[in-house]
């Protein structure tokens, strides 16, 4: 194949295996071809001279393909950032649109109403932003991904109007992406909740606290805060609304259950994932 003595020596190395070994070569008719090589030396008793064995498979097409694949996948990265990029700013124009219609109406219910609306589509940004930072393509380390996620809720839902803190616990685990969605949306929702509901004094301190604790496939994803809690025969953050329902419903697409604890020390409200083993009926 035009290789010189010396290139022939080192394809096949000392111990006189050669595996997997490419070139490309030039062949009257047929053009550059790939070729993958594959030797071994043969050695007989009396010391009779060397013998090579040697197989050839031409790779050619297979490496094309490889290629082919590999400039889809660049593609494919591409525009998924791309995408990334579009969806957030389609969302804070959305926000931006929201908030300037909440400031013209009259209506002091139709502004509630437009200022929850715009906290939601910025809460679902910072849960893409937050996807997408921490690569959102496959498995996502939870302890991070909330910390830096809360880190985000309280720049635009709090920011240093009022003095609450909201601190992430917790050693976390991994999630896929979806997973981490669901998480995200359900924090940013009871985040939201306890701000609206537990902390009726703009100026008193307060605190929010998000746990998450995963021992195996089991997980636990716990909100508290130090706020109000129950007060006359209620609770800081009501059982029904728009907020528990989009709270159960994710909790329902991760096979969670949602239970709510109110008392004079604030409210938690825990998503628990577990399973349990199968009992095993013995025969009578």
């Amino acid at each position: 194949m035009g290789h010189s003595e010396a290139s022939r020596e080192k394809i096949i190395p000392e111990q006189g295996v050669m595996e997997g070994y490419e070139v490309e070569h030039e062949f009257p008719g047929l053009g550059s071809r790939t070729m993958c090589l594959n030797a071994r030396q043969v050695f007989y008793e009396g010391g009779a001279g060397t013998t090579i064995l040697l197989g050839t498979e031409d790779v050619t097409e297979r490496r094309i393909l490889e290629r082919e694949k590999d400039e889809l996948l660049r593609q494919k990265d591409t525009l998924f950032e791309e995408l990334q990029h579009r969806i957030a700013n389609s969302l804070q124009i959305i926000a931006s649109i929201i908030l300037m219609k909440a400031r013209a109406v009259q209506s002091d219910e139709t502004r509630f109403h437009l200022e929850d609306a715009h906290k939601r589509v910025l809460s679902i940004a910072a849960v893409q932003k937050q996807l997408h930072a921490s690569g959102a393509t496959g498995t996502i380390e939870i302890a991070p991904y909330l910390s830096q996620l809360c880190a985000s809720l309280a720049h635009s839902m709090i920011g240093e109007t009022r003095p609450i803190s909201l601190k992430v616990i917790g050693e976390g685990g991994i999630a896929t992406s979806r997973q981490a969605e669901s998480l995200g949306l359900i924090v940013t929702e009871l985040v939201m909740n306890a701000l609206k509901h537990a902390f009726r004094d703009d100026k008193a301190k307060g605190q929010i606290t998000v746990a998450y604790d995963m021992i195996g496939t089991n997980w636990k994803l716990s909100i508290s805060d130090n706020g109000i809690g129950k007060r006359d025969g209620g609770f800081a953050q009501g059982k029904s609304g728009l907020g528990t329902g989009i709270v159960e419903a994710l909790a329902h697409q991760l096979d969670a259950q949602v239970e709510t604890s109110a008392g004079p020390e604030g409210t938690t409200v825990s998503i628990t994932h577990a399973t349990f083993p199968t009992k095993v009926v013995q025969a009578a």
